[in-house]
């Protein structure tokens, strides 16, 4: 395969650090603040503040792998430290309570989803702009080095204007290590695909309608829909698609996690490498064909995990202190992501257009059987 670099510009990959960034206080200490948020924090030089979870045992074991100064006995207690961001990385659900009891100003990264539901997600979004919190969504996959590449192919128009946007993922995902997810009415997309629906937003702007069919799975018994199939209609002759089963259990050969850009000019495949084998992964990667020349490999500074997770929270920071002009992913544009979602979810639970064929419904019923 070429090299990319040959016959391209070189791509940003990687969010610029923050020149004296504040101390973080995490609020939450579940396995994706260990496997990735803290790891990400720890390459880029962030300091650690603290750590609160409800669960003492876990943050005090967390403060002690990483090294964190503080265990806090309550959210009270950690929310009156200043000058510092924080961290949440919750349950959606709890994400309104805490917003709520954060101080005034404070600077805040959220972990995805912005709730459960639409209205929570207004009702979020309302505690933020009256508490004048300087609140971002870690939606990190807009900072994975590979989507940071391909916006820029985007934004420079490398590809042209965008045809084609396909999602497609085939793998295994070990839902049981999230036990918080069982009886949540929601799941597939609200935990998983929204990070898809993110950044096809971020890549071709709002769309104007939505058709989804949400399934679950036998071998995720107790657990809502895992598997799912989207059209995002982006209007005009713009085709958008995502195929999405996490119950792929047949071995490696025809995994797949990747996501498919055309455009009038050229293309791209990009693979998330981490549904592959999670939450260890594969490495991510990123082809691009652009202005007729042939495929090629663009050279990736790191992999969605957890290299991304450096970008939203040095985005973060850079605000504050004034060194980035705008949030990447603020919590008043993450609404509109969740726009999406409830407009996938009423979708799905529309039930779709009955095929209208002359045939029994017993006869249909034993056939399918």
């Amino acid at each position: 395969m070429q090299d990319a670099s040959t016959h391209a510009r070189e791509y940003q990959q990687r969010w610029p650090a923050p020149a004296a960034p504040r101390p973080i206080v995490l609020i939450g200490a579940g396995g994706i603040v260990r496997d990735a948020h803290l790891p990400a924090y720890r390459a880029a030089g962030l300091p650690l503040q603290g750590v609160y979870d409800a669960d003492h045992a876990r943050a005090e074991a967390l403060s002690r792998d990483f090294g964190i100064p503080r265990v806090y006995r309550s959210l009270d207690e950690a929310c009156e430290e200043s000058r510092v961001v924080f961290d949440v990385a919750l349950p959606p659900q709890a994400v309104l309570g805490t917003v709520e009891a954060l101080p005034e100003g404070a600077a805040v990264l959220i972990q995805k989803p912005l709730g459960t539901t639409l209205a929570e997600a207004t009702a979020i979004r309302a505690a933020v702009r009256a508490r004048r919190l300087a609140a971002a969504m870690n939606f990190q996959l807009r900072f994975a080095p590979n989507m940071l590449a391909l916006q820029d192919a985007v934004t420079e128009g490398a590809l042209g204007r965008i045809l084609e946007l396909d999602v497609r993922i085939l793998c295994r995902m070990p839902w049981e290590k999230w036990p918080f997810l069982r009886g949540m009415p929601r799941l597939e997309i609200l935990m998983h695909s929204i990070h898809y629906v993110d950044l096809l937003r971020r890549l071709a702007g709002e769309p104007r309608a939505v058709h989804a069919r949400c399934v679950p799975h036998p071998d995720a018994r107790g657990m809502a829909a895992t598997r799912t199939s989207a059209i995002i209609d982006f209007g005009a002759d713009v085709r958008c698609t995502l195929s999405v089963n996490h119950h792929h259990a047949h071995g490696p050969r025809h995994e797949a996690s990747e996501l498919r850009v055309e455009g009038t000019h050229g293309a791209a495949v990009a693979v998330m490498g981490v549904n592959l084998d999670y939450p260890k992964g594969r490495p991510d990667r990123l082809e691009l064909a652009t202005g007729g020349a042939p495929w090629a490999d663009v050279p990736l500074a790191g992999n969605w995990f957890p290299d991304a997770f450096r970008g939203p929270m040095s985005n973060l920071q850079r605000f504050v202190a004034g060194e980035d002009r705008e949030l990447v992913s603020p919590v008043e544009d993450a609404w509109r992501t969740m726009a999406v979602v409830e407009a996938l979810y009423e979708s799905d639970a529309a039930g779709g257009t009955p095929v209208l064929l002359d045939i029994p419904v017993a006869a249909a019923s034993e056939r399918s059987a």
